[in-house]
């Protein structure tokens, strides 16, 4: 059975929100604030943490009102659209659609945190030394960057086709 290319990009988005909230309250259940335990050794860390901000925790010093306009309004209006963009426009690409997809569902997830508890859980951590260092993040950024990363190679082999055509 196929389903329906509406179905399946509501499904995508609903499955990122569902994993990413899912393994948030794990988190929220299983560890005290700022607890930290090892994955894989002191490379792959665990540590929960709550963040007001944006990405890496940008932001965080705002003022009430504008992180509310900045993080809240503006992201909903934005994700809006972009649910908007990628049910209406049929020419996108399986790929560009799947990307986008995750990129709405990720951040979704993060807006419904900061609507819900004011704040986003955070807790991955990647410490590969000197090669690789990420700040702490959740599934939902892990979900938007995915969905960049296919994005830009999307964008990448379709300029390349057209430069060769």
């Amino acid at each position: 059975m196929k389903l329906s290319r509406n179905v399946s990009i509501t499904l995508l988005i609903i499955f990122n929100i569902a994993i990413d909230q899912v393994s948030k309250v794990l988190v929220r259940a299983n560890f005290e604030y700022l607890e930290i335990k090892q994955l894989i050794g002191e490379k792959f860390l665990m540590q929960y943490v709550e963040n007001k901000g944006a990405f890496l925790g940008m932001g965080s010093d705002m003022n009430d009102t504008l992180r509310l306009v900045l993080l809240l309004i503006l992201p909903t209006l934005v994700l809006g659209y972009l649910i908007y963009y990628i049910i209406v426009n049929k020419t996108l690409d399986k790929l560009s659609t799947i990307a986008l997809s995750c990129i709405a569902g990720g951040g979704i997830a993060n807006v419904f945190d900061r609507f819900a508890f004011g704040k986003v859980t955070d807790f991955f951590h990647i410490n590969l030394g000197g090669i690789f260092k990420t700040g702490i993040f959740n599934v939902a950024d892990m979900s938007v960057t995915f969905g960049m990363i296919v994005l830009i190679y999307t964008w990448f082999i379709s300029s390349r086709r057209k430069q060769t055509s």
